[in-house]
């Protein structure tokens, strides 16, 4: 074995290998030693460039927001100091009514008197809050508390009211108090820089110096936060407006104010009734909305790339969980109408100015209509299932809210079969499963089992052949229907499944 090795070792092709490897191993051995000198000094260059204790950038810190210090400019500084004197009572009364003159004449003394006096919180402080901020502080409001948890970047420019290029990377709430200082200095901003969350509620919107506030605003565009806002303003007694979706919206003539029941055509304010009607609340809510309707042409949702659903669960895109991930197409001048619109409200609100919107066309009465109809068909049914018990006494787990909520939210208000969007009625959409439909478990009381999620939104006179053809006799949904009918059916019907959970 020894000689063999040293046969090997003495030929020219091992020694040129040899001699390889330990050139390699030395080249190699440079480059290392090289990159770690450079590493080495780049990291001293780094140290040598951090300012020391004892310099006065050193004491610089962070902001109250936990953001970097940003330097104020001369006019930002003067703006600051005379906002500090104004609202300890060093500002000539005298100048705030010339300057509020306008407004003064519009409302009467008395009026603007309420309106200097007001505590409004705005919770929001993008596109539509910042206007509606602006426009309040303009007016005369003194006391405003603002709820926002973002930051402005350069894509808020194009909508909102008073942000800069130097306010890029700044607290929104901050950046609205430090401009309207310029503008009205005397009003006294409490910022939150948070996200509005339910567990906070009561002290996000509870009293300021022992004052509860006159008027709240809801200009936030995450549902959740949205749904359990209103939910706890609505339950809590206190004054509120919401302002629907602004996004993918271009015609201002389209806008209104009205009750959260009449809202129509636009997803959020639609997803935001659905919410709130599982909760019990379906009307009591002031809001502003838009009945523009998309269209061919019109912008939408844009797409989330193909290559982001391949890195797994779209939600764990977005900054906080529910949040969205998509971009939605915001015109920059429809915010601020809708921030308008919403600062109107609350001024003849607490002015208490004569106002008279035009009022939403009812549907109570259409509802109670149907469930009548309903009640009617499960009583057909129930004695028809059930031998030897009349249907004297059975009673329908279902309201006339429950009504309201099936056809608005989930059917669109309209027949799922036709599309036409009067003398409507529910029915099943399936046949029932074999046995009684009247549940007698509990003695001398007579119930129907028949749930929410059963049914459909047709005509009445679609709904009586569906009921004789399918529900009463042998056919199948899809030998009656086509099949995009049946697919658009199951689709909403699963839709509402997973809206249960909130009901």
């Amino acid at each position: 074995m020894a000689s063999w090795i040293s046969r090997i070792a003495g030929t020219k092709e091992a020694q040129f290998a040899a001699t390889a490897v330990v050139s390699g191993a030395v080249v190699a051995g440079a480059i290392l030693g090289y990159q770690h000198a450079r590493r080495q000094e780049r990291v001293e260059d780094l140290k040598g460039s951090i300012p020391g204790w004892g310099s006065e950038s050193a004491k610089v810190g962070l902001t109250d927001f936990g953001s970097a210090s940003t330097v104020l400019s001369k006019e930002d500084e003067r703006s600051a100091r005379l906002a500090e004197r104004a609202q300890k009572g060093d500002y000539d009364d005298e100048l705030i009514l010339e300057q509020l003159a306008r407004n003064r004449v519009f409302l009467t003394d008395s009026g603007l008197e309420r309106l200097r006096s007001a505590f409004i919180i705005v919770v929001g402080c993008g596109g539509v809050g910042s206007h509606c901020t602006a426009a309040l502080a303009r007016s005369g409001v003194s006391r405003i508390r603002l709820i926002d948890f973002d930051q402005v970047t350069l894509s808020s420019l194009n909508r909102h009211a008073v942000a800069t290029l130097a306010d890029v990377g700044t607290p929104k709430v901050l950046c609205l108090k430090r401009r309207l200082q310029q503008i009205t200095p005397w009003v006294h901003f409490d910022l939150c820089n948070e996200l509005y969350r339910p567990e906070a509620a009561e002290r996000l919107l509870g009293k300021w110096e022992g004052r509860k506030p006159d008027y709240i605003v809801d200009a936030i565009d995450n549902i959740d936060s949205k749904v359990a806002l209103l939910e706890y303003c609505y339950k809590n007694d206190l004054k509120v407006i919401s302002s629907m979706g602004a996004g993918c919206k271009s015609d201002p003539t389209r806008i209104f104010i009205g009750d959260i029941s009449a809202s129509t055509d636009d997803p959020l304010s639609r997803s935001t009734r659905r919410r709130l009607r599982a909760t019990g609340i379906s009307s009591g809510i002031p809001v502003v909305y838009s009945t523009e309707k998309p269209g061919p042409g019109k912008a939408q949702l844009l797409p989330l790339p193909e290559e982001e659903f391949k890195k797994g669960s779209v939600g764990d895109l977005g900054v906080l969980p529910d949040f969205r991930v998509r971009i939605l197409p915001v015109l920059g001048t429809m915010p601020a109408v809708f921030g308008y619109a919403v600062a109107n409200h609350i001024i003849l609100k607490v002015t208490g100015y004569p106002n008279e919107y035009l009022p939403a066309k009812g549907r109570e009465k259409m509802y109670d209509t149907i469930l009548a109809q309903l009640q009617g068909y499960e009583e057909r049914l129930a004695r028809a299932t059930t031998p030897g018990e009349d249907a004297q006494g059975f009673k329908l787990g279902i309201s006339a809210n429950d009504v309201g909520y099936v056809v608005e939210e989930v059917f669109r208000g309209k027949s799922v079969i036709s599309g036409i969007p009067t003398r409507l009625a529910l029915v099943r959409w399936r046949r029932p499963n074999p046995g009684s439909t009247m549940d007698l478990s509990i003695p001398g009381q007579k119930n129907s089992k028949v749930k929410l999620g059963e049914l459909v939104c047709m005509t009445k006179e679609e709904a009586a052949v569906h009921m004789r053809e399918v529900v009463e006799g042998d056919r199948e949904v899809g030998s009656l229907y086509d099949r995009e009918i049946v697919e658009l059916v199951e689709r909403r019907l699963r839709e509402e499944g997973e809206f249960e959970k909130y009901r």
